[in-house]
């Protein structure tokens, strides 16, 4: 008898019949599995160990990671969702903006430090035009062309298509064509517009969320693909939300990956002020471990790839969740401002050598992959093998942080007319 069926045997009630029929291959539908949500104890561990199993069979023992630096080049926006701690008023002291010349540097910078992606992603600032992203991929790409440009969430595209006057696809072409190669999947928090009426008054919706990755994975644009919890959501709407993605990807196959991602409160203003009822300080232990499992049981035979945000969870407790249906271990990052902003204090930079440490740990083998999750590099148990990002003593110093910008008055944010469209 394996653990896994003896694990099993332990467990009562429908949970055990809703695990069998997954290891069995029935696809889990999401009203299962919110009654797997409240797995605990022995029911718990016998869905994290059905998890691992099904990502052995559908993702094998490999662990990627991608050598990426985030540019987050402003935080002035003209939203105010209510979960964000990073966005800042255009009359605020702390809205900083980085114009092109420094984004290209830092995409520069972490070029020769070994990153082959850089993800951009920014508040919504006003008093730009609508090409602005467009104008942001041609200068990277003039300056870099060998890095692929992760760039732009939905809420972003939207912004700058109604900017420009044009559709979602039009303007997901222009990005396309001026260099950019991949989307994340932010923007998503939970997919229900009722819950997001009550977070982010006024942001993208639903639908409109839904339009834009369509469009982009018709254009061979991938996406990634996220969920933010631990706020005000239930059970059955975080399920529902995965079943839409489930459906997305079986139309489209064009998301790369799914992302859970722990609400951090700390400094989020609809925790700080009160401004939503029945607000919780992010989710449980418990509740991170079923929820990655149950992403497995229900994307993986369609998504391949759970990813661990670090940043969120911390890296001891992404090592353990690499036991319960995850693969991958994200990116480096270098910089990271929207997570610290909201208080999240598991740092701004993973090093290439801490990742491999962890996933061989957790008995896994460490590969380094791009965006795409093409295989870079696959590494030999006890490499040493250098990586210019090891040598680095002090991160913030190398690279800042999101203080340091709120400060720096050489990027102060200035509200201005849009330049003329290039």
């Amino acid at each position: 008898m394996s653990a896994l069926e003896s694990r099993l045997r332990g467990v009562q009630g429908p949970v055990r019949a809703i695990l069998e029929r997954c290891l069995e291959g029935v696809e889990l539908r999401w009203e299962d599995a919110v009654t797997l949500c409240g797995a605990r104890g022995p029911a718990l561990h016998a869905l994290a160990m059905t998890a691992d199993t099904l990502r052995e069979a559908q993702a094998g023992d490999r662990v990627g990671y991608v050598v990426n630096r985030n540019i987050n080049f402003t935080n002035a926006c003209v939203k105010a969702c209510r979960f964000c701690a990073f966005a800042r008023g255009h009359r605020s002291e702390e809205a900083y903006f980085l114009g092109e010349e420094e984004v290209v540097r830092r995409a520069l910078e972490a070029q020769s430090l070994g990153a082959t992606e850089v993800c951009v992603q920014a508040g919504l600032a006003p008093g730009v035009d609508g090409r602005i992203y467009v104008r942001l991929c041609r200068a990277i790409k003039a300056a870099a062309p060998g890095l692929h440009i992760h760039a732009f969430s939905p809420e972003e595209v939207k912004y700058g298509a109604g900017l420009a006057g044009v559709s979602f696809a039009a303007y997901l072409e222009e990005l396309r064509d001026a260099g950019l190669g991949s989307l994340p999947g932010t923007s998503a928090e939970v997919l229900d517009d009722d819950l997001r009426r009550r977070i982010a008054p006024g942001r993208i919706t639903t639908s409109e969320w839904v339009d834009v990755v369509r469009s982009a994975h018709a254009l061979g644009l991938p996406t990634t693909s996220t969920l933010m919890y631990g706020h005000v959501e239930t059970d059955a709407q975080r399920m529902r939300h995965l079943d839409l993605l489930r459906a997305i990807q079986k139309d489209t196959g064009g998301f790369t990956e799914f992302v859970p991602l722990s609400f951090v409160h700390d400094e989020a203003p609809m925790h700080r002020k009160g401004l939503v009822d029945g607000m919780r300080p992010g989710p449980t232990g418990n509740e991170v471990v079923a929820l990655y499992a149950i992403a497995r049981l229900m994307l993986g035979a369609t998504f391949r790839n759970i990813q661990v945000s670090w940043v969120k969870e911390g890296i001891r407790q992404a090592q353990w969740l690499l036991c319960c249906g995850a693969n991958d271990l994200g990116g480096t990052l270098m910089n990271e401002s929207i997570s610290t902003s909201a208080g999240s204090a598991h740092g701004q930079l993973m090093t290439p050598s801490a990742l491999r440490r962890t996933i061989r740990d957790a008995g896994r083998e460490p590969v380094q992959r791009s965006t795409r999750y093409d295989v870079l590099r696959v590494f030999a148990d006890g490499d040493a093998d250098g990586d210019a990002l090891d040598a680095l003593a002090n991160p913030d110093e190398a690279f800042g942080n999101y203080e340091g910008l709120t400060r720096d008055g050489r990027f102060r944010f200035h509200l201005k007319r849009p330049p003329r469209d290039a």
